[in-house]
């Protein structure tokens, strides 16, 4: 195995790292000085530091660096030499428990800090290994993660439908990342470089979204006192989502409808149809089907957005990624933590992977931003995610039969809910007869919508 590069960044005063520096030349140590946090981030831009030295002043016990708050500064693995007698005030030794991974008393014994910095390299290295798979985006503020058989699937889909031009309608439940995996559709397609604008059709008042989605003419109203150029106009060349299309009203459906057939649109007021050239992607939680049936969506719309369809799964039916989706939250929302937190304990993933997410991938967000901020350790708890096990978790050691109940139930679930709760393509998907799945729903207290009947007590044991 080739070894990792014995790369060093030092920070703080020169003097006092002087000979230290020297010394560690001698042990193979390829080291540059950062004078101040943007010299770091040149150094850190041309080479993977993993590791560095720092020399705090116990004067002021004010870090020479920003590696308390600076996420890249953080990810360091810094090792602190101080004068002996700086230890004595509470705020230094506050801040290098917070921030270091060891620290050194001068006068520095080199050989053992040559050992120090070897074994915080390879603790660093270690982490560094444990890559959070995602699918890249050109948009780094934009992820989806997750390297599990569902999640490849919906890479595959999404890889799909970018390189096609037509409308592409996005379901799932609340909190599942409809709109990432829109971002994700227009940041693989031809219209990158384009505009990606949202509209949410359930947020704005009925009155106001033709206006905002065609735009109108001055005078076109009272209080149009000039022209306004609508979103879908302001789309030329990208992509437009709309977000609940759902709880869009039947008389702005037609609009739509007559914009998806000829793109066009038709200022308020206006007497000229502009051409624009813009990509659909529209997204919703209900059941379209339900909505024409109940006559509150209409059908030639339906049939018109959905052409392609991407289905974003539930976070229940991919939980081999909680703990990728747990790192790479707590990564993102490194700044707004305790220096001292990081990361989950073992118990805590273990929990995570038990509980059933009912808000999804928003839920996770929130449980483990929350977390973040209240933990008073060094490892995250059940306790600080608020997942103990009372929470709809088992309670001492499950039997083999309670297991079994527990997989048979998650699967006929999970099958009910991939084929919309068709009976028969459930039976069929699962390799059984339409009337033992029946039994089988019966056995289990699973309403033909997928969930349990409220009086019925589903036991869901550990994974």
């Amino acid at each position: 195995m080739i070894e990792p590069p014995r790369q060093l960044i030092t920070a703080g005063n020169t003097t006092f790292l002087h000979n230290t520096v020297k010394q560690l030349l001698g042990y193979g140590w390829s080291i540059n000085h950062a004078v101040n946090t943007h010299k770091a981030m040149e150094l850190l831009d041309k080479a993977p530091y993993r590791v560095g030295l720092i020399a705090i002043d116990p004067s002021t016990s004010i870090l020479p660096l920003e590696i308390d708050s600076h996420s890249r500064l953080s990810d360091i693995s810094w090792v602190a030499i101080i004068e002996r007698n700086g230890l004595s005030q509470e705020k230094t030794r506050e801040r290098i428990f917070n921030t270091c991974y060891a620290y050194q008393v001068s006068p520095i014994d080199v050989k053992k800090l040559d050992t120090l910095m070897e074994n915080a390299l390879a603790m660093a290295n270690l982490k560094g290994a444990h890559r959070i798979p995602t699918l890249s985006c050109l948009d780094d503020e934009y992820h989806i993660v997750g390297d599990s058989p569902t999640m490849q699937r919906l890479y595959r889909t999404i890889a799909k439908v970018a390189c096609a031009s037509a409308p592409v309608l996005i379901t799932g439940e609340s909190g599942t990342g409809k709109e990432l995996t829109a971002h994700a559709i227009h940041n693989h397609s031809t219209r990158r470089h384009g505009p990606f604008n949202v509209v949410n059709c359930g947020a704005l008042p009925p009155g106001l979204i033709q206006s905002e989605l065609f735009g109108h003419e001055k005078g076109a109203f009272t209080g149009a006192n000039q022209r306004k150029v609508g979103i879908i106009e302001h789309s030329q060349g990208g992509t437009l989502f709309l977000d609940e299309i759902g709880d869009l009203p039947l008389d702005l459906q037609v609009n739509l409808l007559r914009f998806l057939e000829d793109l066009k649109v038709l200022r308020v007021g206006g007497l000229k149809e502009i051409p624009v050239d813009v990509r659909v992607l529209a997204a919703t939680h209900v059941d379209l089907d339900e909505a024409v049936g109940r006559g509150d969506f209409r059908e030639d719309l339906y049939h018109r957005l959905n052409v392609l369809q991407v289905r974003v799964p539930a976070l229940r039916e991919h939980l081999e990624d909680i703990e990728a989706l747990a790192h790479f939250f707590f990564q993102k929302f490194s700044t707004e933590k305790p220096t001292r937190v990081c990361g989950f304990s073992h118990a805590c993933i273990t929990v995570m992977c038990q509980h059933r997410w009912p808000g999804n991938i928003r839920e996770l967000v929130n449980r483990v931003r929350r977390s973040m901020v209240m933990c008073e350790k060094r490892l995250i708890t059940p306790a600080d995610m608020g997942l103990e096990r009372r929470h709809g978790l088992s309670r001492g050691i499950d039997t083999l039969q309670q297991v079994r109940d527990a997989a048979e139930f998650e699967a006929i679930r999970s099958a009910l809910a991939r084929n919309k709760h068709n009976v028969l393509r459930a039976s069929l998907e699962l390799g059984v007869s339409r009337v033992t799945l029946y039994r089988l729903i019966e056995k289990h207290g699973i309403a033909k919508n997928g969930c349990p009947h409220e009086r019925q007590t589903i036991h869901v044991s550990p994974r």
